[in-house]
């Protein structure tokens, strides 16, 4: 394997691990304040959702992409992605499960994936691209 495929191989499995330690955050979040506040559920879910998207950016600009681009700039675009995604997958969701009989597990996993995929794209050539691997560069070069 090629030290760029070895390169993007990781960059893959970096994401998908962080990725998977923010849906923990995700639903630890959800758990507790469904457990221990009144709050509707969407709100449970809002608050989940958002901490996650902070602590994947976080740690995807700094060790996945390694960026060293403008955080204001990348996150605005972040925020855009999930201006789309959140309710297209929650408008999908409901189709498969209310009108289509999946089971919510299912469609819910089919959801996890398609955002894991898309927004690792969206991040890597769209929020990223330019700025791939300049943080890694500067210290380099320091």
């Amino acid at each position: 394997m090629s030290g760029n495929k070895k390169k993007e191989a990781l960059r893959v499995l970096k994401f998908v691990l962080f990725s998977a330690s923010a849906g923990l955050i995700e639903a630890g979040t959800i758990f507790l304040l469904e457990t221990l506040t009144s709050l509707p559920s969407w709100s449970c879910y809002l608050v989940g959702l958002v901490l996650s998207v902070l602590w994947n950016f976080t740690l995807n600009r700094k060790f996945t992409f390694q960026s060293a681009g403008n955080v204001p700039v990348a996150m605005a675009k972040v925020a855009a992605y999930y201006c789309v995604f959140t309710p297209l997958s929650t408008f999908v969701v409901h189709l498969l499960t209310e009108r289509c009989g999946w089971p919510p597990a299912v469609a819910d996993a089919l959801a996890m994936g398609t955002n894991l995929i898309t927004e690792f794209l969206y991040q890597r050539f769209f929020v990223f691209g330019k700025t791939l691997d300049t943080a890694k560069v500067q210290t380099e070069n320091s």
